[in-house]
Parts: structure tokens; C-alpha cells; sequence
């Protein structure tokens, strides 16, 4: 890992039935993307579901390993991953998975509402400036809190994550707003765990993920405008997607 500087990551808990019917192994997930817009899996480990302790393990492994701070984490809800994150990388910023959200907000809403709401939360996060993101939010708000203070809520605790990639190349947005890199491609070990009807030992398990995730992981693309990954790690600031350039202003 130390030959590679990483620039984002993906996580997620990934849940699949064991032998027992009422045991399941959650498998802690991590994807990078490195300076080259290469992506790797960089961990998938047995976790106690998705507890802090059990998150925090994985990332110290990762960096005595020698990986660096990623700039921007993504992933869901689960406190886990962010309290070990911020005792872990610090440094790394967050960003709030615009798939899980929307679910989570739907939930909370009548299936009479949720096309409208649907589309709402689409135009949030499909704005092409911070400013824009922020009226739509502040308009979904102002429609549905009256009646459904629950959904809304679930925007407002995670406001500024969920809008964190306006500050990184526009060209990266459609992969930072989900955690749908890690969601696709254990959708085929979930269909296998479930043809097989939770025959699989824990070890078995862990070993068929290891197998199915270096099969795909050689069928991956690099990340659209990796040629703006080096200017992310150097610490250019990006704003509404475009970088900033900054003018010399000689005093007369």
C-alpha cells in the first residue's frame, strides 16, 4: 500500500448467510482509487457487524500497512466507519452515500409521496453548484417537514457530507456520491449465497469474496478525469466542481 497514494475510498458492511440460518458475516469493505485512477480493493475483513472497534481494526491495519490519508471517504450512515475514520485519518473528509440516503429518507415517507420525493432528492444532489444543492435541500425541507419531520431530519444531521464532493473535479462526482462501487460488485456474491442457501462456513465465505472480488477488480475501469487526481492530491482547491485559479494582484 505504501507504493500507492490513495485518493478516495469506498466502505460498506457487507452482509451474507452463513451455514446457520441465523448467523451472518458481515465483511468490512474497503475500495481505493490511487494518483493513477486505479481502483483496488484494499480490505475485506470479518467484522463484528459494523462497530467502531471492528471498523477501527481495519483502518489501523491499512496504515501500518503505509497507506496515506485518502482526501474524501464515502460511504453510508453507519457510525462505525466515521468515528473509527476520524480517530484513524482525521484528515480525510466525509461524504454521505446519496443511494443509501435516499433510501433512508423514502422510508420514513408514505409510498403515495415517494415519487415526489424521489425526484427532490435528485435534484439535490444533480445540482451543478453548491448553491443550487443547497436551495433544492432547503426547499425539500420546507415541503415535507411539516408533515414528515422524521425524513427530513436524515438530510439535515448529514447536510455538509452529503455535499462535500462540490469541492473535487465534476468529473469525479457521479463516483463520489454513492458507495455503488462496493454495492455492485458483491451483488454477485450475494446472488451466489443465495443459490447456495447459506451453505458456506465463515472461512469458506471470506475466501469465495477474496476470489470473486480479485475476478472483478481486473474487470474495473479507472476513474473518469484521473488526470485531475494529481492536483486533488496536491491540494488544489476545486469549487462547484472546477478549480480554483487564483490571480496575482500586483499593488500599483
Amino acid at each position: 500500500l505504501d507504493k500507492d497514494r490513495w485518493v478516495y475510498c469506498w466502505a460498506d458492511g457487507i452482509y451474507s448467510g452463513l451455514r446457520s440460518e441465523d448467523t451472518k458475516l458481515c465483511a468490512l469493505v474497503i475500495i481505493g482509487v490511487n494518483e493513477q485512477g486505479e481502483k483496488r480493493f484494499l480490505a475485506i475483513e470479518d467484522g463484528v457487524r459494523e462497530s467502531t472497534q471492528s471498523w477501527r481494526e481495519v483502518l489501523l491495519s491499512l496504515k501500518q500497512r503505509g497507506m496515506n490519508a485518502p482526501k474524501l471517504a464515502v460511504g453510508d450512515g453507519a457510525m462505525g466507519f466515521w468515528a473509527a475514520l476520524d480517530e484513524v485519518f482525521p484528515e480525510t473528509r466525509h461524504q454521505r452515500c446519496w443511494v443509501h440516503k435516499t433510501a433512508n429518507v423514502l422510508n420514513c415517507l408514505p409510498k403515495s409521496s415517494q415519487a415526489k420525493a424521489r425526484e427532490g432528492l435528485r435534484e439535490i444532489y444533480r445540482s451543478e453548484s453548491r448553491k443550487k444543492a443547497e436551495k433544492a435541500l432547503d426547499a425539500f425541507i420546507e415541503i415535507w417537514d411539516a408533515k414528515y419531520p422524521k425524513a427530513t431530519a436524515r438530510l439535515i444531521k448529514d447536510r455538509e457530507e452529503l455535499l462535500a464532493f462540490y469541492d473535487f473535479p465534476a468529473d469525479h462526482w457521479q463516483s463520489l456520491r454513492t458507495s455503488n462501487p462496493i454495492e455492485s460488485t458483491f451483488g454477485t456474491i450475494r446472488h451466489r449465497t443465495k443459490r447456495s442457501k447459506g451453505c458456506l462456513t465463515r472461512d469458506g465465505m471470506l475466501h469465495m469474496m477474496y476470489k470473486l472480488a480479485r475476478c472483478a477488480e481486473g474487470r474495473w475501469r479507472r476513474l473518469r478525469g484521473f488526470d485531475h487526481l494529481a492536483k486533488v492530491i496536491e491540494g488544489v482547491e476545486f469549487k462547484d466542481g472546477k478549480e480554483v485559479k487564483y490571480t496575482d494582484q500586483v499593488a500599483a
